[in-house]
């Protein structure tokens, strides 16, 4: 008698090899048994292994579908000339940003000089220059970072892994947010870090939350435009965890990078600054191909060594980056950039509220993300597979879900990527799908 791990192996295969593609719909037990020769209960094993291996996802009543690859830390990225229109990755580009940086690094392509100092190594702490110039630019309100204690990472990724590696030994416990940045649990896996998922409300993560969860060694917060609900905390809010920080004792990683499109709010930061480490990057605010990680550590006589963490983990920047970074911070152009794309990012929520109308759909009307809680019966990894067939790629819950906890009926849609008017049709395309019923009950 064949045994039921081989007939998985074979399914794999298929699923690997594309002849059975996300979305599609496996036989009932019954048929695969029949058609297989093999007995109802070899046909069950068969199917818990397929979803065991997160190959397949099944629905009482509907059947079982193979599912979307959901990769553990971001999405994956799309072909080099590919047609789908890419709502999973969020890397806000303008038409016109690219001659506005191209300008101001005229003095690296015609100077040798120059470009010769780019060239050398930098360590975590970058140049004095470089430090003054990302001080001034990351001040909101009444606060800004101490540029004497500012560092550089290569990009915010680093930035984070170096604030939990600073923060967190191996077997140690980072809380985070339910539904949390999908390179946090990457890196938290790769450090030997356990997440400990902290309930949330309206305003972002409770006070009780994070009070019950204690021994907590940190906590990883997105307090400005959270990926992936959209949403911003209040002051009150803010004001709670500060002094919640201080007396359990225990630090904050603040996740600011897209902090820059509510600019009017001040950072957690501000208000526990000797419990915060501040992180931020030019990926969302400027470019993802020439970027640079921010690294504020908390105030005090002595923060954790994230210097060496950032060393430790070649995690530092790269003296043209830093270069290029500190001609755009300086002279205006990072700040016009950062302008542009907030008018942009506006324009984009209105568009999907628009197209969108009679769903449930959050988002912060400043951010690049809104958060599509699905309707019934349609279930996320089958949403995203059909969106796929009309060559839309989004996010499903399941990529964000910390831990084994139940991952809500939810998709993310990333706004940025795509032109407006490409958006707004992609927008008509899912909107349709949202309102059929055949296909989101596995009809054939």
């Amino acid at each position: 008698m064949e045994d039921f791990r081989a007939i998985a192996d074979g399914l794999a295969a298929d699923i690997a090899a594309g002849r059975l593609g996300p979305g599609e719909r496996l036989p009932p037990l019954r048929r695969f048994a029949r058609d297989r020769r093999i007995a109802p209960s070899t046909a069950a094993r068969v199917y818990r292994e397929l979803g065991r291996r997160g190959l397949t996802v099944g629905e009482v009543g509907r059947g079982t579908f193979v599912r979307t690859a959901v990769p553990p830390a971001e999405p994956a990225l799309a072909e080099p000339g590919g047609h789908r229109v890419d709502l999973e990755l969020n890397f806000p580009l303008l038409p016109d940003q690219s001659a506005l940086l191209a300008k101001s690094l005229a003095h690296l392509v015609h100077r040798s000089d120059a470009l010769a100092e780019a060239l050398r190594p930098v360590g975590a702490a970058g140049t004095a220059a470089a430090r003054q110039a990302a001080a001034g630019h990351l001040a909101r309100g009444d606060w800004a970072p101490d540029p004497r204690r500012l560092l550089f990472a290569g990009n915010g990724r680093q930035a984070i892994a170096a604030a939990v590696a600073a923060l967190v030994p191996p077997g140690g416990r980072l809380g985070v947010e339910p539904l949390t940045f999908p390179v946090v649990k990457g890196i938290a896996a790769r450090l030997g870090v356990t997440l400990v998922p902290l309930a949330m409300d309206e305003h972002g993560v409770t006070p009780d939350a994070l009070r019950a969860a204690a021994p907590l060694r940190a906590v990883y917060l997105q307090p400005a435009l959270h990926n992936p609900l959209g949403i911003t905390m209040p002051t009150h809010r803010r004001e709670e965890l500060a002094a919640l920080l201080r007396e359990l004792d225990i630090h904050a990683i603040e996740d600011a990078i897209y902090g820059f499109l509510r600019a009017d709010l001040p950072p957690l930061a501000a208000l526990a600054p000797e419990r915060t480490v501040l992180l931020d990057s030019l990926s969302k605010r400027l470019a993802p191909g020439l970027t640079l990680g921010f690294l504020v550590p908390p105030s005090g006589a002595a923060p954790p060594d994230f210097a060496g963490a950032l060393r430790s983990g070649a995690w530092t920047a790269t003296g043209f980056a830093l270069d290029a970074a500190t001609r755009w911070l300086g002279d205006g152009t990072a700040a016009a950039v950062e302008q542009a794309k907030r008018a942009d990012a506006a324009a984009r929520q209105h568009l999907a509220a628009e197209r969108l109308a009679g769903f449930r759909l959050r988002a912060d009307p400043h951010a690049y993300h809104c958060w599509w809680e699905l309707p019934d019966p349609w279930r996320a990894d089958t949403f995203v597979a059909a969106a796929a067939r009309r060559g839309i790629a989004v996010t499903p819950s399941g990529a964000f879900t910390v831990g084994t906890g139940h991952a809500p009926n939810a998709v993310r849609l990333a706004l940025a990527s795509p032109p407006l008017d490409v958006l707004a049709e992609a927008l008509d395309v899912l909107a349709e799908l949202g309102r059929g019923t055949a296909e989101a009950g596995g009809a054939e």
